[in-house]
């Protein structure tokens, strides 16, 4: 068991007035409710978040590198439940080892018309994990921060529509989208973001286009 972190304890502090990227703002009605679970840890090789690679057999967001979770259903009792039953179906860990620290502001996923609340835990007794649902998870990985910081890891994505995000290259992911905007603003906000190359512009691979693409 390990204590939380300062960077983690000023994050959840300071959620609530996370600033959301124009490209998350919620619309002023539709979508579903979502949930997904920010769970960060102490691995190995320091701190780390839980990623998940999403089936490439999926309809919606195949292929992509995303954080636990999923729909809010009417039993869960809220965003924070779902993020931990969703994290549980998909990666196997234990739910009783995580500790909530704090919700975040809600972000909109236009692609699947998700509203999405973050949910940011603390891994305090680690369990195992593992793609525990094959029809929508691929691998699970515990990405260390080091990495995710690494500016040699960090490039921007530029859509065919001509808008260019935040993305991630660590352990053979190609982390984009959604989750790459989210990691780059907690990054920021924690104040472990290092200097990167912001000039580092990449078109989204084909490949990942098309997968991204379905549904």
């Amino acid at each position: 068991m390990t204590e939380v972190p300062r960077w983690l304890e000023n994050l959840a502090a300071q959620a609530i007035h996370t600033v959301v990227p124009a490209g998350l703002r919620p619309p002023a009605q539709g979508g579903r409710e979502a949930a997904v679970l920010l769970l960060f840890g102490e691995g190995p090789l320091g701190p780390d978040v839980l990623l998940i690679q999403r089936s490439t057999r999926g309809r919606r967001h195949a292929g992509q590198p995303a954080f636990p979770g999923g729909g809010v259903d009417p039993g869960d009792g809220g965003p924070v439940q779902a993020a931990l039953r969703e994290a549980q179906e998909e990666t196997g860990l234990d739910p009783s080892g995580v500790s909530v620290l704090c919700t975040m502001p809600e972000l909109y996923v236009w692609h699947s018309h998700n509203r999405v609340i973050p949910v940011v835990g603390w891994w305090r007794t680690p369990s195992a994990v593992h793609a525990a649902s094959p029809d929508e998870v691929d691998s699970v990985e515990r990405v260390p921060i080091a990495e995710l910081v690494d500016p040699d890891n960090r490039l921007n994505l530029r859509h065919p529509s001509g808008f260019a995000g935040p993305a991630f290259q660590v352990r053979g992911m190609l982390v984009w989208g959604f989750t790459a905007m989210v990691l780059d603003s907690v990054l920021r906000s924690s104040g472990l973001e290092r200097p990167w190359n912001l000039e580092r512009i990449e078109d989204l691979p084909p490949d990942v286009l098309n997968l991204s693409g379905r549904g």
